[in-house]
């Protein structure tokens, strides 16, 4: 029998088990963004530390500023590439309580209407079940081969939901510890619930605020109406210009840097019977907007997008005040791609805006931090194998999706360590992260652990 059946083998035969080690966690009520929690994140992260060590990954609790890390090694010099594996003990709140059918602590294995068994708690897929699939996966090697078949960096963080406060100075602290050949990162999801999934591209982001200024206090309408400038209208005509008439951004420049998807992938997006109708009618909706020659998969994937995501000024109490505004507000966001650079589109975007002012009107602009988009390269030697591993234990292709959002520390592991990262999860849309009765998958825990010992095998195999 080869070495990766023998540890296929042994996860099926511990899967109860893993079950338990992973409700222990689960207990733990490690909410990251409320201090009244920092013992239990602590205590999380010791566990942790604990059950690395046990296994044979020599591991420790890193103090920080905020919430430790827990760093582990278990390497020897193998041939093959040193991975660095990232996950997160944190979790959100459970607010509101009373939406939850249980208490969000005490984690449970549900079946459903459809006879799908789930594991019901705060931090079950998000990311408590997703870490323990990897730490599953290598307690099996361990247990059957003696040693893991590549050298293994692991890194949890504890902070991750509260925005990571601690983790760029921990990082640049660390460069020579962390750095590997590239990153696991389990902190994704699936196609559904039988397709697995491997995220090669993040758009990035960049953002701005800003205030128009017109009068020095708010006038009657009147007596200036008509002949005021009003700083609602500035603003309006700011966001009405920001499109054209096909749905894209008008910003000079914009599109620079925007690289397109390789054919070959976009033929393989086709063949998912992705329904735009579909995707948009579980919001109430319908019709996709953006790019008109785009479908709905590159809207959210692979192309930029500018939108606004606040704007107000005057009067918004009950009834009416017939007042022109000293000063109208609103607030945006520029989703990047490709080699977008998030300096140059802010840029372009404040030139606009200040185009759009009369002459006798300011802006005041708050910026909001950018970062660049990221892709992996379709041909990356990791990628391939990440592909077999996973298409040899759920029978179909993995999709190589993108995502419409970013994860900050694979952005990190970039800029800071020069590490790609292969980001490969096992959650589900439906998994209500972040909100009450978390649920994670049966099968995707215990698939997942096996997944991860396949790719680990893989990536041993040269």
């Amino acid at each position: 029998m080869r070495s990766i059946d023998k540890v296929l083998s042994h996860i099926d035969a511990n899967l109860e088990s893993s079950l338990e080690r992973l409700f222990h966690l689960l207990k733990i009520k490690s909410i990251s963004t409320d201090p009244a929690f920092a013992g239990p994140c602590r205590e999380a992260a010791v566990w942790l530390a604990g059950e690395l060590n046990a296994i044979g990954i020599a591991a420790s609790v890193r103090s920080t500023s905020g919430h430790p890390m827990v760093v582990g090694h278990r390497q020897s010099g193998k041939s093959g590439p040193h991975v660095l594996f990232y996950g997160h003990y944190d979790v959100q709140p459970v607010d509101p309580l009373d939406l939850w059918d249980r208490d969000p602590f005490d984690p449970a294995i549900v079946t459903r209407e459809d006879g799908t068994k789930v594991i019901v708690a705060r931090g079950a897929s998000d990311d408590k079940g997703q870490l323990m699939t990897f730490v599953e996966a290598a307690r099996a090697f361990i247990a059957e081969t003696g040693d893991l078949p590549v050298d293994v960096t692991i890194l949890f963080e504890g902070e991750e939901e509260s925005g990571s406060p601690s983790l760029h100075p921990f990082l640049e602290a660390n460069k020579d510890e962390l750095s590997c050949d590239f990153a696991l990162v389990c902190d994704t999801g699936m196609w559904d619930a039988s397709t697995p999934a491997i995220s090669v591209m993040l758009r990035g982001m960049v953002g701005d605020e800003i205030i128009v200024r017109a009068a020095s206090r708010d006038l009657h309408s009147g007596m200036y109406g008509g002949s005021a400038q009003n700083p609602n209208h500035i603003v309006a005509d700011i966001i009405a210009g920001l499109h054209d008439e096909n749905g894209r951004v008008t910003l000079p420049g914009f599109y620079d840097g925007v690289i397109e998807v390789p054919d070959q992938v976009k033929e393989l997006w086709q063949k998912l019977g992705f329904s735009a109708e579909e995707f948009l009618g579980e919001v109430g909706l319908k019709f996709p907007r953006g790019e008109k020659d785009r479908s709905a998969l590159e809207h959210i994937w692979t192309r930029p997008t500018a939108e606004v995501n606040g704007m107000w000024g005057g009067y918004q109490g009950a009834g009416s005040k017939t007042v022109i505004p000293a000063e109208a507000h609103a607030k945006f966001t520029f989703r990047l791609v490709g080699d977008q650079d998030p300096d140059k589109v802010q840029e372009s975007f404040r030139a606009y805006v200040r185009s759009k002012l009369p002459p006798d009107c300011t802006v005041e602009f708050i910026a909001k931090k950018g970062s660049p988009a990221l892709r992996l390269d379709f041909g990356m030697p990791a990628l391939e194998k990440g592909k077999k591993a996973l298409k040899d234990e759920w029978g179909k292709d993995a999709v190589l999706s993108g995502m419409g959002g970013s994860i900050p520390i694979v952005g990190d592991f970039k800029r800071m360590l020069g590490m790609d990262s292969l980001l490969i999860g096992f959650g589900q849309d439906d998994d209500q992260i972040h909100s009450p009765n978390e649920k994670y998958n049966l099968t995707s825990f215990h698939k997942g652990i096996r997944s991860w010992a396949r790719v680990l095998n893989e990536l041993a195999d040269d």
